[in-house]
């Protein structure tokens, strides 16, 4: 039936002039066509398109016939292919370019992942033979045929092993390798023409047109880079040539720095974009646009953490303004929730720091936002991430930023994260290296004015000193106390009165007053409240034959289960201990301080 009409509808239209084909002929044209495809008659078909007679319908008409041509290639195992890649080529070669392209993106919309890896294997092909078609006119579908792709390659599953990978088990990597075969010619085209522009700079009046064209095609192809190197490539692992030799996503990262290059874009200035004014170009998008925050911080870290297109990365940029140039792509990627982000910033921040000199970044690099807000954003990491290797790794790259600065640098930084950290952890670190920082000072040969005398002072006041004053819950703040205490421990012993390096001992009337009397004040304080609940605890589970719960806690709006008698016993036990600990170091530095007085 569905032959019948075919033919019918095809001897009618073959007296008839391309322009006069009715509404109606293009429906049973088309219903007719696809159903003798799908029931098997695509030798018929193929017989009827390729007759000389009737091509001005197959051009007018022919890629109404593209679903179910697809439908037929992508199931593979069907016995009449070699039928259907016949009338799919033809059709190619035969019909309008704009109405193929339509038809074929249409096809490339698909749900399932194995059916979407599966079209874009299939499609890209043809999609390149008809956008090639196009001419000079080829830049505005050149951008709807790599939306619509990388849309679509958005959908698939991201491996996250090597044997993924290694695998290919979603066909992520066969479709970023058909991606750049794909964009290959048209690589090519915008390189030759820029190796032409150049040669023939003196005729730039006379190609203006032409140049126009070719703007716009690179622009397009910009655009191709940028959202790959934002997915999927700042979304995956890449894996290093130690742990998988032959990587297609890596494979993929390096074609994509080299197409950069290709179509004259210089990878230098792309990662030290946040200090550089580019130049305006004709037919670009706005900067921002243009050049995505994200895509540009997904290139630096493959040109900094994995090392890709290194051959054509400058090696004389100084380490220091290299960092400065991160910092930017830096802060982006710590700023971020997603896990790959963070992790990605924390690697290429360690890897901007190891290139810098210890001890060499000076003070007034503080005075550029990002070396403070990244700190900032590491602190976040460090104490509220849901991943413990990533807590770890941030912790050690804080170190490594600490180590980098000099020692007014440091200084300054030691105040501002005790300013605005409000973290009793992270202070009691900062306080740890304060005192690790005066240890250097004291060593012979090693003074410095900041871990001295008049300049530590205040930062010892900072130190030294109880946050809510006797008030304050030391149990909240017991890494921040700990370390006060050990660093007031250890500048009593280490500096003689005689000598008062640190100006310890005349400053020692104000930290008794401001530290360590509130203090004392404050563990007799806790230490009551903590007998007094320990002892009315311990009796109502006495009086009760049946234990109940006697403590809620809740976080945020979600209510814990409740602690029994038996835990809050031990919780308090615990507390009354810390207090117990301490009370000793307090006392060991007030022993010391007698001691050292009367000598």
């Amino acid at each position: 039936m569905a032959l019948e009409q075919l033919s019918d509808v095809v001897q009618r239209c073959q007296a008839l002039p391309d322009d006069s084909y009715t509404s109606e002929d293009h429906d049973v044209f088309s219903i007719a066509g696809q159903t003798c495809i799908e029931d098997g008659n695509s030798a018929q078909v193929l017989s009827i398109i390729l007759d000389e007679k009737n091509q001005d319908l197959v051009r007018c008409m022919g890629w109404n016939l593209l679903p179910a041509l697809i439908k037929v290639l992508l199931r593979k195992e069907d016995k009449h292919l070699h039928h259907c890649l016949a009338i799919l080529n033809h059709l190619l070669e035969t019909c309008r370019p704009k109405e193929l392209l339509i038809g074929l993106l249409e096809q490339l919309e698909q749900d399932d992942a194995v059916t979407i890896a599966e079209s874009i294997h299939l499609l890209l092909n043809p999609l390149q033979k008809v956008l090639l078609c196009l001419g000079s006119r080829k830049a505005s579908s050149l951008s709807m045929t790599l939306s619509s792709v990388l849309d679509q390659v958005a959908k698939l599953p991201l491996p996250q092993t090597k044997d993924q990978e290694e695998d290919d088990v979603f066909s992520l990597c066969r479709c970023c390798t058909d991606l750049i075969v794909f964009i290959r010619p048209f690589v090519h085209e915008v390189r030759q023409h820029l190796l032409n522009s150049r040669e023939q700079s003196e005729n730039t009046d006379k190609t203006e047109g032409k140049q126009d064209k070719e703007n716009e095609l690179r622009t397009e192809l910009l655009k191709f880079c940028m959202k790959s190197l934002s997915h999927p490539l700042l979304e995956v692992q890449l894996k290093d040539p130690d742990t998988l030799l032959v990587s297609p996503l890596r494979d993929f990262a390096t074609e994509i720095l080299n197409t950069l290059s290709d179509i004259g874009e210089s990878l230098a200035s792309l990662v030290h974009q946040p200090l550089l004014k580019r130049k305006q170009l004709p037919g670009f998008l706005e900067e921002e646009v243009r050049y995505p925050k994200e895509s540009l911080a997904s290139l630096t870290h493959l040109v900094f953490v994995h090392h890709l297109a290194a051959d054509t990365f400058p090696s004389v940029f100084n380490p220091v303004f290299s960092l400065r140039c991160n910092m930017e792509h830096i802060c982006f990627l710590l700023s971020r929730m997603e896990e790959t982000r963070i992790q990605k910033g924390l690697e290429l921040y360690e890897k901007s720091l190891v290139r810098v000199v210890d001890g060499s970044l000076p003070a007034e690099l503080l005075e550029i936002k990002t070396f403070l807000t990244v700190p900032q954003n590491l602190v976040k990491v460090m104490t509220i991430c849901s991943r413990h290797d990533l807590r770890i790794k941030s912790l050690k790259v804080f170190q490594l930023n600490i180590d980098k600065f000099d020692t007014e640098a440091k200084y300054n930084f030691f105040q501002y994260m005790l300013k605005i950290s409000g973290h009793s952890g992270v202070e009691g670190y900062i306080i740890k290296n304060i005192k690790n920082q005066i240890d250097v000072t004291l060593q012979p040969g090693n003074s410095n004015t900041w871990f001295e005398g008049a300049h530590l002072l205040p930062l010892l006041r900072k130190v030294l000193i109880l946050p809510d004053g006797p008030e304050t819950d030391l149990l909240q703040y017991l890494d921040r106390v700990m370390e006060s205490l050990n660093l007031l421990r250890y500048l009593v012993i280490r500096d003689k009165v005689t000598e008062n390096q640190t100006g310890i001992w005349t400053e020692l009337y104000k930290i008794e007053d401001m530290f360590m009397k509130p203090l004392r004040v404050g563990l007799n304080m806790s230490r009551a409240h903590y007998e007094k609940e320990l002892q009315n605890t311990m009796e109502a589970k006495k009086s009760k034959a049946k234990e109940e719960p006697m403590l809620s806690v809740s976080v945020g709006d979600e209510k814990l289960p409740n602690m029994t008698s038996e835990s809050q016993i031990q919780a308090l036990h615990s507390a009354l201990h810390t207090f117990d600990m301490i009370e000793s170091v307090l006392v060991r530095i007030e022993e010391l301080i007698d001691v050292k007085e009367n000598l």
